[in-house]
């Protein structure tokens, strides 16, 4: 069987080792190739496990098995890829993951970064959007351009920079 990450790679030497644990991702794009595949199989663990311990808060794993499961997963491909390899401690990757829900085909693009620590690489966030298949995003005809943060995401239960010291998704992030 063919792995889900469309690497053209069979699953039980591409992604499953990954998902079993016995073996950690040597790239970004491995990592995030294996996230996706995580979803496809609604592997809620290896989402956790392989998310920075600073993002774990704001992990939703009963939302993220409801969506890995409600949606129907059809594709992965992967736009760009910066820095993220072995020899790296940080990556973005860009990719376009496209899933069916109910009646519409979606297409989920999205700029996501990573990190690696103690030989192991996890995944910190990213900035999404989704949009019907097909459908243009923003300005027609042009490549989505790479989104790299000069300071770190603010997490909904961080405080708001405001000052205001109510929790970021109370006060500036409610429409967040």
């Amino acid at each position: 069987m063919k792995c889900p990450c469309q690497s053209n790679l069979d699953f039980e030497k591409c992604c499953e080792p990954l998902l079993k644990g016995q073996k950690f991702a040597t790239t970004a794009e491995q990592l995030m190739r294996s996230r996706y595949t995580a979803y496809v199989n609604a592997n809620i663990d290896y989402l956790k496990e392989t998310l920075a311990p600073e993002s774990q808060h704001d992990f939703d794993a009963k939302s993220a098995k409801q969506w890995a499961k409600q949606a129907v997963w059809k594709g992965l491909k992967i736009n760009s890829t910066k820095l993220g390899t072995e020899k790296d401690t940080t990556g973005v990757v860009e990719f376009t993951a496209t899933y069916k829900q109910g009646s519409e085909t979606l297409d989920h693009h999205e700029v996501s970064t990573f990190k690696k620590e103690n030989d192991k690489w996890y995944f910190i966030d990213g900035e999404s959007h989704t949009h019907k298949e097909g459908e243009a995003h923003g300005h027609h005809h042009e490549k989505p351009h790479t989104v790299v943060r000069d300071q770190p995401k603010i997490g909904r239960n961080d405080p708001c920079t405001c000052g205001s010291g109510k929790k970021y998704k109370k006060c500036c992030g409610v429409d967040a």
